[in-house]
Parts: structure tokens; C-alpha cells; sequence
């Protein structure tokens, strides 16, 4: 990681060689970045975008990972925002591929409850808007009974915030004023556009300025292997990977190991999983914006609960354009290409076959198919879904198990930081 997190879900500065520089400068002069630093910087390049949430099955090279004999599964660990209200584009950029991933992996995936509150929230919907993300999450195929796969409320497991606050005295305050999120979203607190937000601007949360934090604290509270991120996440890991580096170097190795810990690393250095080109879904009204919950229009987006009536209206009404004919990855057909992109995700089939399919149709004929597709595949996800937010003691008894479960991996790492810290036991 919606504010999805990594969808976490999850990114560090536009300036690469100034952010080497204050690496090395902040955490001492012997501290140096480590080389699977470098090799990330390489893969994923230095520019800034925003957090939130985040996966793949298809996965680029770099990101791959090798096949493993143990049977001991690889951990991810991914998350949204409790929008309650999930649309087809955090549908298709991450939850969709979650039910691969779980297939292969160990998955951890959360409500971040925590990150909704960095801007202004309705109390009273907080409680209802987690739940039914949950629900949805559940809906969508994410299956706790496979014993690989779990889901829980970030806030259930306390461990996130103490090792935040742990994180907090490792971290320079240089590399948070770096991040992008927070210049973009707290300038709308703003009723003038042109000013620039400050760190000290009582309009503006420490929240926004710190969550950056909370989101490192959740990956490697786990001790995660991979975390699939967007496009608009990369900062955020990059910040995550850095942080991690920077603590195993000022408190693991041979220090932790005089204070009798295990000694060596305290924390996973996790590596991205990267989505396959195609899964970002783009506005119905304006195919160049990414389908957005923020949008002020609810006609830019399929949410994932709309009836079919909605549906039908919502493509009905769609934007589109004049030329004759229906082709991909025309630049400047970007509503074309979006909606033959949705409705290959929809329907299974490859991009060749809907170019085969569709590139005689006209726009009308195309809707109707478009149309019928997105009925069929959202409507078992509704159905599961009414059964699940209507069976509260199911869905509680899910959320605690993968909060328990959740909670033994987090308190084993925390107590190797207090230990590695130098803090008195208890």
C-alpha cells in the first residue's frame, strides 16, 4: 500500500548524489552505504512519488526470486488504507494479485488504520470503513485458511508504533523533508496553492511528516523478503531499505552481540516486487489521471461494490474518443487504451486477443462487452462480500488469529531491537 501502503502499500530523494552524501555525513563518517543500497538505487531509479499500497504476480527480473528448496516460504507483507470503499484500481494494482502471491509466499496483509489518521478522518467511520476493507480484502480471495495467508488491523498489533518511535531516533530528519508525499499532501491543507509547506506549519500533522517511519517499521517489523510496490511507492522503500541499513550498522554486528544478542543483522533489508506494466488503471473520465477514490467524481471509478445498474451507467457515460476503431497503446487514445486494458484484466484473455477482438468495434458495441465483463467478475466478489460483513463473529475471529499470528513475529523483532538498542530487559 486507496493510500495504500506499500499497496504499504511504500519511497528517497530527487537528488540521488545530495542524499548519498548526507547518508554518509549523518550516520558517521565511517558509515557507508552498503552495496545492496547501490544496487537498488540502479533498480529503481531516484525519483520521488507517493506511498500507498502495492503488488505483482508478474514480477521483472531483478525482482524475482530465486526458487528455494527449504520449505520455508519467502514473507510479504502489503497493506491499505480503510477507505471502505475499494475501486477496481486497487483491485487490479494490488488485491488481485495478492491471491497469487499467497500461493507462493508467506502473506501478511493489513488494514493500515494507523496512516488513515495523518489527515483529517471521520471518527465515526473509521471502525466501519476497517472492517469492510477487511471484508473485501476476504471477498476478493485472500484466504486465511491456507495457514500462509493472513489478515489484520495494523492497530491491533502495538508493536508497529513502539518500533516507529525506535525508528524515529535512527532516522534524519533530512531524509523525511526529502519525501514527496509530504509536500504534496500537506499543501492541501492549504486554501493558497502557491505556499510551500513547512515541517512547522501548525496546520500541518507530525504524522504526515513522520508516517514514512511507521511504514518502514511496518515491513521490517516482520522481517519481510519482498514488498510489492507501484510506481508511486518507490520512495518509500528506498527510505525503508536505507533505514534498515542505517540500524543494523549503528546497533547490530558485533555491538548487539555484546549486549548477548545473536549479533550479525537486526533487520531484513526487504527487496521490491515489481508489477507488470498494464496494471495501473486510469480514470474513466480523463485516461491520462490514475483512478483515484480522491477523484471528486465517484463516475472516474467502478467501485468494487457498485451494482450493476451503476455499472452499466458508469461505462455507459464513460469518456472516450472519435476514431474509428479500437487499438492499444495508441498515445493519444489514453481513454482507448485504458478501457481495452480493463477489460483484458477483466475477461483473462491476452492482449492479443482483445486487440483481435475489439479492433473492429465501435465504441457502443465495445461498452456493452466491457459492460458484461465487469458484472461477471465483480459479482462474486459482492456476494462473498455480503456474506462476510454479515457474519461478524467469522470476520472477528479472522482479523484476531492473523493479528496473533501477526503479533508473534512483530515481538520477537522488537525485543531483538530493545535488545540491540541496549534498553533493560524486562
Amino acid at each position: 500500500m486507496a493510500r495504500a501502503l506499500f499497496s504499504h502499500c511504500l519511497l528517497v530523494s530527487n537528488s540521488s548524489p545530495r542524499l548519498a552524501s548526507s547518508l554518509r555525513s549523518l550516520g558517521g563518517k565511517n558509515w557507508k552505504m552498503s552495496p545492496s543500497i547501490r544496487r537498488h538505487r540502479s533498480l529503481i531509479g531516484h525519483s520521488g512519488c507517493g506511498f500507498r499500497c502495492h503488488c505483482s504476480v508478474s514480477l521483472s527480473q531483478t525482482a524475482a526470486p530465486e526458487t528455494s528448496s527449504s520449505s520455508v516460504r519467502k514473507r510479504i507483507v502489503s497493506g491499505v488504507q480503510p477507505t471502505g470503499s475499494i475501486h477496481l484500481g486497487n483491485y487490479l494494482g494490488a488485491i488481485k494479485n495478492w491471491i497469487a502471491l499467497q500461493n507462493t509466499y508467506e502473506t501478511l496483509f493489513f488494514i493500515v488504520d494507523l496512516h488513515a489518521i495523518t489527515l483529517p478522518y471521520d471518527t465515526q467511520q473509521l471502525s466501519k470503513a476497517t472492517r469492510d476493507t477487511a471484508a473485501i480484502y476476504l471477498a476478493c480471495g485472500v484466504d486465511t485458511s491456507k495457514m500462509q495467508a493472513s489478515v489484520f488491523v495494523q492497530s491491533h498489533v502495538r508493536a508497529h508504533v513502539e518500533l516507529m518511535w525506535l525508528l524515529s531516533s535512527a532516522t534524519p530528519i533530512g531524509w523525511l523533508n526529502r519525501m514527496i508525499q509530504f509536500k504534496e499532501k500537506s499543501r492541501k491543507a492549504y486554501s493558497r496553492k502557491d505556499e510551500q509547506p513547512q515541517p512547522g506549519d501548525e496546520n500541518v500533522g507530525v504524522a504526515l511528516l513522520t508516517y514514512p517511519v511507521l511504514m518502514a517499521s511496518d515491513i521490517l517489523l516482520y522481517q519481510s523478503d519482498f514488498v510489492p510496490v507501484g510506481e508511486d511507492q518507490k520512495q518509500h522503500l528506498e527510505l525503508t531499505r536505507e533505514l534498515a541499513e542505517r540500524v543494523n550498522y549503528l546497533y547490530g554486528g558485533r555491538k548487539w552481540k555484546k549486549l548477548g544478542g545473536r549479533g550479525g543483522a537486526i533487520f531484513k533489508v526487504p527487496e521490491p516486487l515489481i508489477p507488470p506494466a498494464g496494471a495501473r488503471v486510469m480514470s474513466l473520465t480523463d485516461g491520462v489521471s490514475k483512478m483515484s477514490k480522491s477523484a471528486p467524481s465517484d463516475q472516474s471509478r467502478i467501485n468494487l461494490l457498485d451494482p450493476k445498474d451503476v455499472i452499466v451507467n458508469k461505462i455507459k457515460r464513460c469518456k472516450t474518443d472519435s476514431f474509428p476503431g479500437l487499438e492499444f497503446d495508441n498515445p493519444e487514445r489514453p481513454e482507448c487504451n485504458n478501457l481495452l486494458s480493463i477489460y483484458q484484466l477483466m475477461s483473462g484473455k491476452t492482449k492479443e486477443e482483445v486487440a483481435e477482438e475489439c479492433h473492429n468495434m465501435n465504441w457502443g458495441t465495445f461498452k456493452s462487452v466491457l459492460t458484461d465483463a465487469l458484472i461477471e467478475h465483480l459479482h462474486p466478489i459482492q456476494v462473498r462480500y455480503t456474506e462476510i460483513i454479515s457474519d461478524s463473529t467469522y470476520l472477528d475471529k479472522v482479523l484476531a488469529e492473523g493479528a496473533s499470528k501477526a503479533g508473534d513475529i512483530a515481538d520477537a523483532t522488537l525485543n531483538n531491537v530493545y535488545q540491540a538498542m541496549g534498553f533493560l530487559r524486562r
